[in-house]
Order: structure tokens, then sequence, then C-alpha cells
């Protein structure tokens, strides 16, 4: 991406003040209050791209520094987005040995059904990099929701210790490499849903969602998601452009939000917007991602 130029667009919002600047491809905004960057693009084919470069500068550093990487996947198009990292260069260029697979949620279905989102990881990426078999961690299926959780808490221990996964120097949480997440329409993440107990959820790792939800699911708690050492958020589509102007306006975080609450303590978030989730954010800032 090229350098940025100034474009002099200054605005106070009621959480946070940002700058606006144009960078050769989409849009950089500085928040200025807040720890977090916000990287707006014109459509979601060039946000998949960016996305994808940016998962590889984040395991090449993470491989340099520790000799291994962890990723968290989230469900949805998440797989689909990474599909630059299943061809050349990436293809034969990262280092796959070296990746370790987690997800941030997952449905309590069986396996190989539709709704299972390590079967659309295995799908649209995993079975098309050569990830050793044994580095991908799923959470168990065919087992209740609070035993699947259970299993999957147990699973991500064993992993700490082996010291797949560091220790955030904070808490007694694994400090994921990357957890990438996907903003929803209710502005949730993984599976934790506006006024959920599992917001409230601070001695587990892995909680098992059974009300307040769209369906019955295991999720990451916030205490491990921000433990980790990079949070990527991807909001995409009209659907949810309420909700990210909602996250990135609102004056205090609460628990009508969960997306807000995402905010790691010794890591950095990130998130990647496309032009129509961001469009309402924008026509309030007095911009518009066009190029």
């Amino acid at each position: 991406m090229g350098e940025a130029t100034e474009q002099g667009c200054k605005r106070e919002a009621s959480r946070l003040t940002y700058r606006i600047r144009k960078k050769e491809r989409g849009w950089l905004i500085i928040m200025e209050r807040r720890e977090p960057e916000l990287r707006l693009f014109d459509s979601c084919e060039e946000l998949d791209s960016c996305l994808a470069d940016y998962v590889y500068q984040i395991s090449e550093a993470a491989i340099r520094e520790r000799g291994s990487f962890s990723l968290v996947l989230s469900g949805g198009d998440m797989p689909n987005r990474l599909g630059k990292l299943t061809r050349p260069p990436f293809l034969r260029t990262v280092d796959w040995s070296k990746w370790h697979v987690f997800w941030a949620e997952e449905n309590v279905v069986p396996k190989r059904h539709p709704d299972s989102f390590y079967r659309q990881a295995q799908e649209a990426f995993i079975s098309k990099v050569p990830i050793l078999p044994a580095h991908v961690i799923p959470v168990s299926h065919g087992v209740p929701g609070e035993s699947a959780a259970n299993n999957y808490e147990f699973s991500i221990r064993q992993q700490v210790r082996k010291r797949t996964v560091p220790v955030s120097p904070s808490s007694d949480c694994p400090q994921f490499d990357l957890v990438l997440l996907t903003l929803g329409t209710r502005c949730d993440v993984a599976s934790i849903y506006p006024n959920n107990p599992v917001l409230q959820e601070d001695s587990q790792w892995v909680a098992w969602v059974s009300s307040n939800a769209p369906r019955e699911s295991v999720t990451l708690t916030l205490p491990v998601i921000n433990a980790a050492a990079n949070v990527a958020i991807v909001a995409s589509g009209i659907d949810v452009a309420r909700p990210f102007l909602h996250v990135m306006m609102d004056q205090k975080p609460n628990r009508r939000l969960p997306a807000q609450l995402v905010s790691p303590k010794d890591g950095k978030l990130v998130w990647f917007a496309d032009a129509s989730a961001a469009s309402f954010f924008l026509r309030g800032s007095g911009t518009t991602a066009a190029t």
C-alpha cells in the first residue's frame, strides 16, 4: 500500500477523535484517543486481499519471534476471505508447518453438518494449504454443548502447556498471535451476543452459549479474545452498517454492543471494513470510501 496523504478530515465523536487519511488502496483511519486502527476499503474484494496480506505479515512476525503462529478463525465467510493465501506466491512461501489453527466459535452440530464452522474452514481454506493435521485444533463435535466447551478449553490448555500458545503477560489466558472475528448484525463477535451471560464470564476460556442467541454454540470468552497479541474484526456489507456505526460512535462500551468490548490488553486491534459496512459512519464523517 502506498504512502498515505492527509485528507484534512477530522471529526469529533462521542467516543473518539479520528483523522481520515487516503491511501493508495483503501482508507486508513487513525484513532487518536484509542489504540484500534480502522482500515476502510472500497470493496469486499479489496478488503479480503488486504486482510490476507495482514494475516501473512502477522504469521511471518510470529514465526520469526517464537517459531510458530497461532491463528483463531471465526465462522461465516472468514475462511473464504483467506483465499489469497491458498494461491501462489503465498502457497509456496508461507511456512505452513509452523501454523496452528483454532476456532473462536463453533455451532453445536455434527462435524459434517453445513453449519459446522470446522467443515466450512476445512473446505474453503485448510484443505488447500499444507497445514499439519495435528496443528488443527477443532471444537469437539457430536457431544453436548457444555461438554464441547469444556473439552475445547482442555485442548487449548494442552497447547499452552506445550508452549505452542504462550500465556498473556497480564493474565493467565492464552495469548494467541491473531484472532479473526466478524462483526454480526447484532453487534456480535464470535458467538457473544448482546446481553448474553457469556459477556460476564471471566473464569472460563471457553463458554457454552445456550440462551439469548440464534443457536447453541461454543465460544471463546472475552478475556481470552482480549489477551490476544492481535485481533482483527471484519465488517462487511450493508447489513452491519448500523452496528458498525454504533461501535465506532457510541459513548460508552456496553453489553448491548459486544464488539465494543473487544479491547486487547497487551495487543493491537485492527478493524477491516468495506464501503457498505462503513456507509453510515462515512456519511457522518463527511467523506466517502471512493477513490
